[in-house]
């Protein structure tokens, strides 16, 4: 029930975003919707909060909990972005993802996972902690990505209509790009490390050829080269901006196409 609760405040905060935006940014309705969104957040927290404590574990294996799990992540994403002023209005890109992620787990079913893992206990939960961490940096930086290509058309056309009084300026939106990247790098590398430190520990192995394995190599990649074609000067702002859409698109089709074509067992995600 209060997954319905916290979907339905996302769902609020998103409408308040979009009439937000096609009011030009005036009024109060994007700090509503913000407002709205940080108690989504916070409904969505007590919700696993709940069912970590009926069902003795954390909301990390099988794929409705860690995709429920996620889509928190990514609005505890949005929530830091408080004291950023209008950088806050990132959520009308950010909110879709949650309310995407929130409603497949609840149609799915928020359940715990059938059988033991062998990675499990602190390790399994930094693991991926660390690893949802990532993906909510790379979010983030999507959000802004979108955002500025979308103002940057706006002005190189000479649009200035409601796109532009509602988003952020390039330079800011830019910097948030930027900084998602290298949260989300610092912490997915974290969460790689300790992964693999655990398979060599208890396995002996690196086990480079499995496909999870595959993909968080190449999530990495895509973290790696979307910094790397970022610089000084809008041009390499812009292909940067890029870069981060075309890499988050390229992880998210990988990721649908490995769950298609293998079994993920009690893996999280």
């Amino acid at each position: 029930m209060i997954h319905y609760v916290a979907l339905l405040l996302y769902i609020s905060a998103l409408t308040l975003w979009v009439r937000s935006f096609l009011e030009g940014g005036r009024g109060r309705m994007a700090p509503v919707a913000f407002g709205i969104a940080a108690a989504g957040v916070a409904a969505h927290t007590v919700a696993l909060a709940r069912f970590t404590m009926l069902h003795g574990e954390l909301p990390l294996v099988g794929l409705a909990p860690s995709l429920s799990t996620l889509a928190l992540v990514i609005g505890v994403g949005l929530l830091a972005t408080i004291g950023l002023g209008e950088v806050r209005r990132v959520g009308i890109v950010l909110i879709p993802l949650v309310i995407l992620m929130e409603g497949l787990a609840v149609v799915i079913g928020v359940q715990p996972a059938e059988g033991a893992l062998d990675f499990q206990g602190a390790w399994f939960a930094f693991h991926v902690t660390l690893a949802f961490a990532g993906f909510g940096g790379m979010a983030v930086a999507f959000s802004a990505a979108v955002l500025y290509l979308l103002q940057f058309s706006t002005l190189k056309a000479k649009r200035l209509g409601l796109a532009f009084r509602f988003l952020p300026p390039l330079a800011t939106l830019d910097r948030l790009g930027r900084i998602g990247l290298v949260a989300g790098l610092i912490t997915l590398t974290l969460g790689l490390a300790l992964g693999w430190a655990w398979t060599v520990r208890f396995r002996h192995s690196f086990e480079q050829t499995d496909p999870k394995v595959i993909w968080g190599i190449l999530t990495w990649v895509v973290f790696v080269v979307a910094l790397a074609v970022r610089g000084r000067g809008s041009q390499h702002e812009r292909r940067g901006a890029l870069a981060t859409v075309v890499g988050f698109a390229v992880v998210v089709v990988s990721y649908v196409l490995l769950r298609l074509a293998t079994s993920t067992g009690g893996f999280f995600l």
